[in-house]
């Protein structure tokens, strides 16, 4: 039986992503990927041109997006899945969102400056094809360029996270808005990458609690930064909280990615597929 190759979770240059739309729908079909959702950061603008390649290629194409929100004081993402892209009420939510960035990247550009880096908005600016969505992966890219630092990691480490001279609070949604706004366009709303959150196994299910009480469906169970340890993990938390699983690599460009496009392990057994929920 034919296995779905089912990647769920990609960014184009519409975000940080280093392909556009386009070249990342055909760098899917090309690693033999099924079923695809392109899930720009709180950005939909990249989805009408990959549907349009992905029918012409033969890869089910799925809406998506990832939103940036905020809960406890800490940064999460939620992605969205099979919703209705032309939804008013998401598309204003996501719009709020991204006004904030310009702002945030002019502070953070400050406070480079401060440590002695200079030109990082403008560095930044440069990698950012879409400015609205100016991203720390894009400051990350410029202080690469300029060998600040050897790559994306250390950057994030030295420079880009909480406590680091380079880090820069910013309003974003909250988990109640996101989710509202992906079930209220129709859509099935996941937890991305819940390895990466710094959050103390108590805190992760309060967080995990939160989500579903909202009406939050599903968890990222494979995606291209976690562990085997992970992958058990929220394996087990997806059975407990009787979540869908989903399974993304998060690719965001060759070179630069843990995963290429299509290139995960599949599910782990006895995990119900989010796809099954399209």
């Amino acid at each position: 039986m034919h296995v779905l190759n089912c990647d769920l979770h990609c960014h184009s240059t519409c975000s940080d992503g280093l392909l556009s739309a386009d070249d990342l729908v055909r760098r899917a079909a090309a690693n033999g990927v099924d079923m695809l959702a392109l899930t720009d950061h709180d950005d939909l603008d990249g989805l009408p041109s990959a549907r349009a390649i992905a029918e012409e290629l033969g890869v089910a194409f799925i809406n998506g997006v990832e939103i940036s929100i905020e809960w406890e004081g800490l940064q999460i993402h939620i992605l969205g899945f099979a919703f209705d892209s032309t939804d008013p009420v998401l598309n204003d939510g996501l719009a709020t969102i991204r006004s904030g960035r310009i702002e945030r990247a002019r502070r953070m550009s400050e406070a480079l400056e401060k440590v002695g880096i200079a030109g990082a908005f403008e560095g930044a600016m440069r990698y950012a094809a879409n400015p609205s969505l100016v991203s720390r992966a894009h400051f990350g890219r410029y202080l690469v360029e300029s060998s600040v630092c050897k790559d994306l990691r250390s950057v994030f480490e030295s420079y880009l996270v909480p406590g680091r001279p380079g880090y820069v609070d910013h309003r974003w949604a909250t988990l109640a808005d996101a989710v509202r706004w992906i079930l209220g366009a129709g859509g099935i709303a996941a937890v991305a990458h819940p390895g990466r959150y710094k959050l103390s196994r108590t805190e992760m299910r309060r967080f995990l609690g939160d989500f579903k009480a909202l009406g939050g469906q599903a968890i990222e169970v494979m995606s291209g930064s976690h562990t085997q340890e992970h992958v058990e993990v929220f394996g087990r938390l997806a059975r407990e909280y009787d979540f869908l699983a989903s399974r993304g690599s998060d690719f965001h460009g060759p070179g630069e990615s843990h995963v290429d496009l299509g290139k995960l392990a599949p599910l782990p057994e006895g995990l119900k597929p989010v796809w099954q929920g399209f």
